[in-house]
């Protein structure tokens, strides 16, 4: 969020923000997208903010970017009559805006501005439903905040002479405030190691749980949620909106196939997202790290779907999450594909290793999918000795609960047992001896 009150109306009841976004189509950058894919995202979060009517939209082509106001003289004066025309209050440009060019900017249209990552920040802090995610979207923003406050204000110090280490004009302001920031910014982190290791005894306890867990990952809106709620029965928000869910979800369920699961619901990736929010939400993504199979949901009918699963992807990379990690990919929404395009990515599908093609919308070609799942999370087992004491009587139980036990004799120290068992089950079983 910007270091100045939002003024998009959030509140039920209140008058709606008039809007306008413009992507900057920079020709001295290389093209990664479309720029009016990328245009068209930039709309779809603007939507997501509540409050918002988007009045005007478009791509402004530039030569270069300009240090001061991003834009030229010109393209500013020719963009402050089209804000003026359009009653438009709010400005937001999909893309990095220097907090110089930010208030410059604000300046000469007289309407409050936002870059890209201000506009997440904003709906991250909108949708934001946990303890964890509240205190995650406030730490975030402060951390973004905190640069803005101290860039923003450097012309301060220009007014006088020196290196800057003796005070100048509005320096004493600015060292408190950012000395509150930087105490708030203590207090939420304090907070927040306090509700991790919450969520890590929650992830222990289920560790205990014979229940493999499965997380679904994907860009937003590819229809993870509508995959949940199939799957669940659960209430959870699907809607056709950027950042429907914010917060992770979980379930246990059980497939089709008659396999039970742990189903995780997370938080839709994006490209271009802040910095601050990746490392204030790598302990929430955490679910993912925990997962012993992730599901890649894919937008396939979007025209940048191959862009967005490489952005999902970079993300999963950056998370930790390795090769090794099993995977499998629901090409999804399959339902909007064209007749022809359909069956050639049916054919595709084919040919690729853990693809598949159907919609979680109508349910088509959801049965080969929840038959993978079942398939890759049914666990090779293998042979063990083990040996327990009398004591240990709760754990032996819990073998023989597991169906684990192929034989078992008793000796002057305890029970010595042959199991033959999941690597999950190891791991949980030794996960009970720590806990005794």
């Amino acid at each position: 969020m910007s270091d100045e009150p939002s003024d998009t109306g959030n509140n039920v009841g209140a008058e709606r923000t008039r809007a306008m976004v413009l992507h900057p189509e920079i020709k001295a950058h290389v093209r990664i997208r479309e720029p009016e894919l990328a245009l068209a995202e930039a709309v779809a979060l603007a939507h997501a903010l509540p409050g918002l009517d988007v009045a005007d939209e478009r791509v402004v082509r530039l030569p270069k970017a300009h240090p001061g106001m991003l834009f030229g003289s010109g393209k500013v004066e020719e963009l402050a009559q089209i804000i003026a025309e359009a009653e438009v209050e709010l400005v937001l440009i999909d893309g990095p805006v220097s907090p110089v060019q930010q208030r410059n900017l604000e300046r000469a249209w007289k309407v409050k501005l936002l870059d890209r990552t201000g506009l997440i920040l904003e709906i991250f802090a909108d949708r934001a439903r946990t303890r964890e995610g509240v205190l995650q979207v406030e730490l975030a923003a402060l951390s973004y905040q905190r640069t803005r406050l101290v860039r923003a204000w450097t012309h301060l110090e220009r007014q006088r002479g020196g290196l800057g280490f003796v005070g100048g004009p509005g320096e004493t302001q600015i060292e408190a405030d950012r000395r509150a920031i930087d105490l708030q910014m203590v207090r939420l982190r304090r907070q927040l190691s306090k509700v991790t290791r919450t969520r890590e005894l929650h992830r222990a306890a289920r560790r205990k749980v014979p229940f493999p867990v499965v997380a679904l990952v994907g860009y937003t809106n590819a229809g993870k949620s509508t995959l949940f709620n199939r799957l669940t029965g659960a209430e959870v928000l699907a809607k056709d909106m950027l950042f429907a869910t914010l917060d992770p979800t979980m379930r246990a369920v059980r497939l089709p196939t008659g396999k039970d699961i742990i189903l995780s619901d997370t938080v839709g990736f994006i490209s271009d997202l802040p910095t601050q929010l990746i490392a204030a939400f790598r302990a929430t993504l955490e679910e993912v790290l925990e997962a012993d199979l992730i599901v890649h949901v894919r937008d396939i009918a979007h025209p940048e779907t191959e862009e967005q699963a490489r952005n999902v992807r970079d993300i999963l990379a950056d998370l930790g999450v390795g090769v090794h990690t099993r995977q499998i990919a629901l090409w999804n929404k399959a339902d909007l594909l064209p007749p022809e395009q359909h069956a050639a990515l049916a054919e595709r599908a084919l040919t690729e290793k853990d693809v598949y093609l159907g919609s979680s919308v109508t349910g088509q070609g959801l049965e080969a999918f929840f038959a993978a799942l079942t398939e890759q999370l049914d666990d090779t087992r293998h042979t063990a000795e083990i040996h327990l004491t009398f004591a240990q009587g709760r754990v032996r139980a819990w073998l023989f609960e597991q169906g684990v036990v192929e034989r078992e004799q008793q000796d002057q120290q305890g029970y010595a047992l042959q199991v033959n068992w999941t690597d999950k089950q190891k791991r949980q079983f030794r996960s009970m001896l720590q806990g005794e």
